[in-house]
């Protein structure tokens, strides 16, 4: 028996475009589906100027297929010599929507991160004036520090502290990872909490038993069971604080299965087909609406799409294994279970 749900149209808070021919074929895999995202800025070299962050808007735009429609939310990448003047510009002009603070080494491409939360002290506080949002990568990178336990030490050591410190900045937790994040955003105001795809799915089993399993590895790490589980509860509770970002990372298959491979899921292709079997799954297709297409425009004060779609219920989806692009090929994520929720139209 057929099942339909019509939902507004998704936006993605959390996305990985690339540059070059990478972006021109990844980018109708998300456009496809989504209405808006936020970009993220940690190209070689980053985004980190108005300036750059138009540039770059420029070639999203020129990239994307005739007839789709689709609003890059670009945002730009906090350096410690970065200007809050150049901040507050772009953000009052509308270029920009956010800022990314990537600890120094945490993740791809995050060598030009903060170090000295001190030195960025100006900027934060310009933000906080404005109402521009902060959205953080929420690992310490301190090699003492267990990669299983980064998230939750940077709670303590990094995002409490720089909160306490600059009253009134709005932050994004994205790509929250453990029960430790889930429940510091559901304590918090002023605080939104960004959750993904392949966090939903996976846990740390998947990528480690029988045998290193590359197309799962991504960062911030998948964790345990117990904290998959609370990841689940909050995406299908209800609380407006968590929003889908589904940080999907494409990455070439060769430089997935290197020696040293490269971090990210890429997940843009099948999201909403994953997404809704999970929620299916849970006996809350109700609140889907609510984490995929209001609670994230609520947080960023933009309004929700008035575009909708329509997911039909059925026999099993296929989706391709990989896409190509003028790189080399990208896996997409494999969920390792039927999916049965298809896109029908908008």
């Amino acid at each position: 028996m057929t099942q339909t749900l019509t939902l507004r149209r998704p936006d993605d808070w959390h996305l990985h475009l690339r540059d070059g021919e990478m972006l021109k074929a990844v980018l109708p895999e998300t456009a496809r589906d989504f209405a808006r995202a936020i970009i993220m800025p940690n190209l070689v070299p980053p985004v980190v100027t108005g300036a750059q962050a138009s540039a770059y808007r420029d070639r999203i735009l020129s990239a994307l297929p005739e007839g789709m429609t689709f609003t890059p939310l670009m945002t730009l990448y906090l350096t410690e010599q970065t200007d809050p003047e150049d901040v507050a510009a772009a953000a009052q002009s509308g270029l920009i929507t956010a800022v990314k603070l990537y600890p120094a080494g945490a993740t791809t491409n995050s060598a030009s991160g903060v170090q000295d939360f001190d030195k960025v002290r100006g900027v934060l506080e310009t933000m906080a004036e404005i109402g521009l949002p902060l959205c953080v990568h929420g690992e310490v990178t301190d090699p003492a520090i267990d990669i299983f336990d980064r998230e939750a030490v940077f709670i303590e050591r990094v995002l409490d502290p720089v909160r306490r410190a600059t009253p009134g900045l709005r932050v994004v937790m994205e790509h929250i990872t453990t029960a430790n994040g889930v429940d510091y955003v559901a304590s918090q105001d002023d605080m939104g909490g960004t959750i993904t795809t392949h966090h939903l799915v996976i846990n740390r089993n998947h990528l480690l038993v029988g045998g290193i399993h590359p197309h799962y590895y991504c960062l911030p790490v998948a964790k345990r069971e117990e904290h998959r589980q609370a990841l689940v509860a909050a995406a299908t509770g209800g609380d407006a604080r968590f929003f889908l970002g589904t940080d999907s990372a494409p990455h070439t298959d060769p430089n997935k299965e290197s020696g040293c491979g490269c971090a990210g899921c890429f997940t843009a292709t099948n999201t909403l087909s994953v997404l809704a079997e999970l929620f299916d799954r849970q006996g809350a297709l109700d609140r889907l609406e609510g984490f995929t297409s209001l609670h994230g425009p609520a947080f960023y004060r933009l309004p929700a799409n008035e575009e909708r779609i329509t997911l039909e219920k059925g026999g099993p989806v296929s989706y391709p294994s990989h896409i190509e692009t003028g790189e080399g090929p990208v896996t997409v994520f494999d969920p390792g279970f039927p999916l049965h929720w298809r896109v029908v139209g908008a």
